[in-house]
């Protein structure tokens, strides 16, 4: 298969892509890929660093109030429109699937007027503009949360879950070992996150829960981000406050996706990345949704875990130390929920997710060959 990809922007819409990228070459090995990205997303480094060529275009997103940037924002989707009708020429795919960001519209548009088959992925529950917009014009539309199903063309929908929860579930048998982290085997672990850049407001919470913490029967890791990780230790020693031997502070996890099985629990973002890893390895939850993305869409993520019993939500208004400890000792201190929160969680999963969605890419190219 020659699959052409385009997600920009976030993790979220590039690491599915990936994920997706992955499974493809593992069952059909002589697939060529080449991935179409912004000039300034985190494609830029992600994208070549496994291994996969990389085009890029300038972009940017419209203004929600009236601005004469749009006027430049119409210009730029025209130009890369143009410039994506060369690169689909020239590449002649197959396929082309769309993964979300302002990208994705001009090169999944480009391809639909040239009549190559086209999907798109959608990884929220909330739909976002660029897929609004390219739903009329695609083949096939492949979804993650059912809550999506209805703000698209009902014919063209398919479930197809997230391929990143494929990717993680076939490392639910990692053999890695928490004494890597000065940590016990035998102890139930409680990783706390939030994103890779790490959230402010989260960290502030945990940092005043530490002395608490300290105390609990189970044990912490605790992820600050790399740029917030000094910030952190600044408040740790303003606050006099020296974490005990069962709480580790780090910058950052390294391969998530081989830690994860060996969570007791996690507190995290509600991005559709997590949710699609917790979901495919069965793992309790506590999700805190960021306030600050469209359409507030990681509350909705997190409401389907919750409305499954498969996880916890304090939205970040009502989160403080208090409210964090109160639910991480709902989950940390009783086996019996953790197992039926795992088990619930483990329901929601698509550990096939990826090879649902090669599914769906071959039958939008051949409905073209009909």
């Amino acid at each position: 298969m020659r699959l052409l990809v385009s997600g920009g922007g976030t993790g979220g819409h590039i690491y599915p892509a990936l994920a997706l990228i992955e499974r493809l070459k593992q069952v059909e090995p002589d697939t060529e890929v080449l991935y179409v990205g912004t000039t300034r997303g985190l494609e830029n480094k992600i994208v070549p660093d496994a291994g996969i060529k990389l085009e890029t275009m300038h972009m940017q997103g419209f203004k929600r109030s009236l601005s004469l940037e749009n006027f430049k924002t119409i210009y730029l989707f025209l130009s890369s429109v143009h410039h994506a009708k060369k690169i689909v020429s020239e590449f002649k795919p197959d396929v082309v699937l769309g993964t979300g960001g302002y990208v994705s519209g001009a090169v999944l548009y480009a391809a639909a007027k040239k009549h190559i088959p086209t999907v798109i992925h959608e990884q929220n529950s909330v739909v976002g503009v660029t897929n609004k917009f390219l739903s009329r014009y695609v083949d096939q539309i492949a979804i993650a949360f059912e809550a999506a199903r209805s703000q698209f063309p009902a014919e063209k929908v398919t479930m197809a879950g997230n391929p990143r929860a494929q990717q993680v579930a076939a490392k639910k048998n990692s053999d890695f070992s928490w004494t890597s982290y000065n940590l016990q085997d035998d102890v139930p672990t409680l990783m706390i996150f939030g994103g890779s850049q790490g959230a402010p407001k989260i960290n502030r919470t945990v940092v005043d829960a530490i002395p608490e913490f300290n105390k609990r029967p189970y044990q912490v890791i605790f992820a600050t981000g790399q740029k917030r990780y000094d910030d952190v230790k600044k408040q740790l020693a303003e606050g006099n406050i020296k974490p005990a031997d069962n709480v580790k502070v780090v910058p950052y996890i390294k391969d998530m996706p081989a830690k994860m099985p060996r969570v007791a629990a996690l507190v995290s973002r509600a991005g559709a990345t997590t949710i699609a890893e917790v979901t495919a390895l069965g793992v309790p939850t506590i999700l805190i949704p960021s306030p600050y993305v469209t359409a507030n869409h990681q509350v909705k993520n997190a409401q389907a875990l919750v409305k499954n019993k498969a996880g916890l939500m304090i939205t970040e208004d009502k989160l403080d130390a208090r409210a964090l400890l109160t639910q991480a000792d709902k989950i940390m201190e009783d086996e019996e929920v953790r197992k039926e929160m795992a088990h619930a969680a483990e329901k929601m999963g698509r550990p096939d997710a990826a090879d649902r969605l090669i599914k769906i890419l071959h039958k939008a190219i051949d409905e073209h060959e009909k």
